[in-house]
């Protein structure tokens, strides 16, 4: 019985020792083909740098409902401190400034581009600062100025003085593939020369608040401190500066996103050059095409910018862009999606004339546009009004729903200068359907602009049957094209 027992464990110990001899190799040469990180960190490690800032911030004092909303009591090297002060304001006088401001400090990452001490980071990491401090991987502390700045590409250069100082080389992010293994140094929530890696996960991503700057996807971890940092190639060359990072907690959630160091390189050599960056305008808001959409407009597929406003006295307006208009090509380039007109658009030379290709009521049109400066956001806004007729009552039609005229304070208000109608009721039918509400105004119906509720009342009485048209609606001064699909009946 004892010398059965020995066999079988003898055999049991023999087909572990084969079972692991024939995964060993397998095993092996996974690892074997796993990139090595840490001669890269090691090379490129000294010239990434921690950036922290000072920044004075006014306080509001709101009143609080008796026996609620005090400041609670808090350490003073507490993290939170800050954060309390900023919304309860400070009952010691916010830091000797009568209450009325206090500074704060916040920290992001960077890193150096050229040994005369050219830093490169996030606009966000310094705006508004009063004090930059650059703090080396070899614990040297330097104030760092301002050289120019850019919200639109959110990309900042810095100087420090200093000798002997670490740089980086610089690739080319248009060579990257999807797929390839970068790595990230930065200091999140102040943890210095982090290293994370990951892989590009994709390229040429737009988000909705920014519009010029086609992001870098990738998986690698970034948090808050990051920000500013270099995003590096297995070669060690810099391809992007991380940015943002998709969250729904204030924490990585697997999407992270870098600006191309190409892009950030064209705006640091224009701040170096002229002070400022420059871009291109057309002068138009657009929307993305959709399959409903595509069908709406005559389109067999659905690609383009969708045209919903033409701004007054732009580059546009003087070629002849039209409300309704679907831009599919401007300059050579096809435009897939609308995210990409504002990135062609913004890096064309200023001055230059282009063409563009559109589709307008079905049809292809060629348009030829002289491309101007892009101007300041504050000068984008604030259009002028002029005033309405009078309301009339509302009258549901064969859609579901009834409008009525705008009156001058809404015209003001949504910034219309001209023509439109107010929805003021929808019910069971095409309308709702269409994702039409209550307040919306219809500017432009079936590529029809809207003059009046009569007007409209015969646009609809038109309509043909079981046909998809394009509604271009205002919500809250954000244009939209719906498409509704008229009923057969």
């Amino acid at each position: 019985m004892k010398l059965l027992k020995n066999s079988v464990m003898f055999l049991a110990s023999v087909a572990i020792f084969i079972a692991a001899m024939s995964v060993s190799p397998m095993v092996a040469a996974q690892i074997a083909n796993l990139p090595d990180f840490t001669e890269l960190v090691e090379k490129v490690g000294p010239a990434v740098v921690n950036i922290s800032t000072t920044q004075k911030i006014k306080h509001r004092k709101i009143p609080q409902p008796h026996g609620r909303g005090e400041m609670p009591e808090l350490p003073d090297d507490s993290p939170f401190g800050d954060l309390f002060k900023h919304f309860f304001g400070d009952p010691n006088g916010g830091g000797g400034g009568g209450g009325d401001e206090f500074n704060t400090q916040s920290l992001g990452s960077g890193f150096i581009i050229d040994a005369s001490g050219y830093v490169l980071t996030n606009h966000h990491v310094v705006k508004d600062a009063s004090e930059i401090i650059v703090r080396l991987n070899d614990r040297r502390e330097l104030k760092a100025k301002v050289i120019g700045s850019d919200a639109r590409s959110d990309i900042a250069l810095l100087k420090i003085e200093a000798a002997n100082l670490p740089a980086l080389t610089l690739g080319n992010s248009e060579k990257e593939k999807v797929g390839e293994w970068v790595m990230a140094i930065g200091s999140p929530f102040g943890f210095d020369q982090s290293v994370s890696v990951g892989v590009i996960s994709a390229k040429g991503r737009s988000l909705p608040s920014e519009n010029y700057v086609p992001f870098i996807q990738t998986d690698v971890a970034i948090n808050p401190g990051n920000s500013g940092g270099p995003l590096f190639n297995l070669q060690g060359e810099v391809i992007g500066i991380n940015s943002q990072i998709y969250t729904r907690s204030g924490g990585f959630m697997g999407l992270s996103f870098a600006i191309p160091i190409n892009v950030a390189m064209d705006a640091v050599k224009q701040i170096k050059d002229k002070g400022k960056v420059t871009r291109g305008w057309l002068g138009i808001l657009i929307q993305d095409v959709n399959r409903e959409l595509a069908e709406s407009f005559g389109m067999e597929k659905p690609m383009g910018a969708a045209v919903l406003r033409v701004i007054e006295d732009s580059p546009a307006e003087k070629a002849g862009f039209k409300i309704g208009d679907v831009v599919v090509e401007f300059d050579g380039k096809v435009i897939h999606h609308s995210s990409d007109l504002p990135l062609a658009v913004g890096s064309t030379p200023i001055d230059k004339k282009v063409k563009v290709k559109v589709i307008r009521d079905g049809k292809p049109a060629t348009l030829s546009v002289k491309i101007a400066e892009l101007p300041a956001e504050e000068q984008l806004a604030g259009r002028g009004t002029e005033g309405g007729d009078e309301a009339k009552p509302a009258e549901l039609d064969r859609l579901g729903m009834a409008v009525e005229e705008l009156s001058p304070e809404l015209r003001g208000r949504e910034d219309i200068k001209k023509g439109g109608v107010v929805v003021s009721r929808v019910e069971e039918g095409a309308a709702s359907e269409a994702g039409i509400h209550r307040g919306d105004i219809i500017l432009k119906f079936n590529n029809q602009d809207v003059k009046s509720v009569a007007h409209f009342r015969e646009l609809v009485t038109g309509l043909p049957k079981g046909k998809s048209i394009p509604v271009l609606v205002q919500r809250h001064r954000s244009p939209m094209y719906l498409p509704l699909k008229v009923p057969g009946e």
